[in-house]
């Protein structure tokens, strides 16, 4: 590997002086706040909160075994994912190669920064091929996208293709590990010191049951971090967001209860699925969703929103051919669901 930070970095963002707001400004505790014209009434929500978010970050670390100074907080996993194209695809110029099918979220923002998406299938079992993602890549292609376990797939990703990547791409490869709490694969954290090109991602949205809060985090190296930070927003994560992360990662031990409910579920859920006339396969799943080859994706999904029941079409999705992607719900919902889906097969049989 030839790695350098610097010979991916974009050169307006190496010169780039940031922002630096009221709170960036001093260290250590204070009692009287005078420099950010706030209201000094209605305390606590009247001050602006930590934009280094240094307390949630030292908890994040202690939880994920790594230092503060590898972690970044985003708005959701999204943010990242932005300022990883803002601070290292030069628009028009550069591109990053994708997996796919894969999550969508990194094509919109290839499209919004103006940067070219490159995508490589997977293989029909949906496995990654680690020469043919090389292969796809340039001298301009700044980022590689892997998601493990893949959304909408459900599978994880042979863990040396992935290290392939990594050992012999020179750009960053960022690594996408939203449902990594339900996969049996131990997540890549540990070897962010041995490969400076990697980012890894991870949300508080799935495990830890806090979608509406909307907490990403970004891990990389420092200096990585130090980048992602220079660009944001200053106060991009709100006191809220920050106080109701902390209270629920003191509860550890409910998200991993939650976590071997919904995998327990998971086994019930295609235990009965497998039974239906309707489905012709149930792919391999790594997370707490499930995906389904039906006999017919739009005509059965339409049929559930009559009936309130909402799942995903990924019939058009890339090797997903009238498939609908399935979370793993309560036992109760997951049952509703079943009756729905028998209904729906009788009633498409007397056709």
């Amino acid at each position: 590997m030839n790695f350098s930070l610097q010979d991916i970095i974009r050169e307006n963002i190496k010169s780039l002086k940031p922002y630096s707001s009221a709170r960036d400004e001093y260290t250590g505790e204070a009692s009287v706040f005078l420099d950010a014209n706030e209201n000094p009434f209605n305390a606590p929500y009247n001050r602006y909160p930590d934009p280094r978010q240094l307390a949630l970050k030292n908890q994040l670390g202690q939880i994920k075994k790594i230092s503060s100074d590898h972690i970044f907080l985003g708005n959701g996993s999204d943010e990242p994912i932005d300022l990883l194209f803002r601070a290292f695809c030069e628009p028009g110029a550069d591109n990053v190669v994708a997996i796919s099918p894969t999550y969508g979220m990194y094509r919109v923002a290839a499209d919004i920064n103006n940067i070219a998406y490159r995508e490589v299938l997977l293989e029909e079992d949906f496995s990654l091929n680690a020469d043919r993602i090389l292969t796809a890549t340039d001298s301009a292609t700044k980022l590689v996208f892997l998601c493990s376990p893949n959304n909408p797939t459900g599978n994880a990703l042979n863990q040396a293709e992935v290290l392939k990547i990594i050992r012999n791409f020179n750009g960053l490869v960022v690594l996408d590990e939203a449902y990594i709490d339900f996969c049996p694969e131990k997540t890549l954290l540990s070897n962010l010191d041995q490969y400076p090109n990697l980012v890894i991602l991870q949300t508080l949205s799935k495990a830890w049951g806090l979608a509406a809060i909307r907490l990403g985090m970004a891990f990389a190296s420092p200096e990585i971090i130090a980048i992602l930070s220079k660009i944001k927003y200053p106060y991009n994560i709100n006191l809220l967001t920050q106080e109701k992360a902390a209270k629920m990662l003191l509860s550890e031990e409910q998200k991993d209860k939650w976590v071997e409910t919904i995998l327990q579920q998971k086994i019930l859920l295609a235990n009965e699925l497998v039974k239906l006339p309707i489905v012709l396969k149930l792919y391999p799943s790594d997370a707490n969703f499930i995906l389904v080859k039906t006999t017919s994706a739009k005509t059965i999904y339409q049929m559930l929103v009559e009936r309130q029941i909402i799942v995903r079409d990924r019939s058009k999705v890339a090797l997903c051919g009238e498939a609908l992607r399935i979370t793993v719900g309560t036992a109760d919902e997951n049952r509703i669901l079943i009756n729905a889906l028998k209904e729906i097969g009788e009633i498409n049989g007397n056709k």
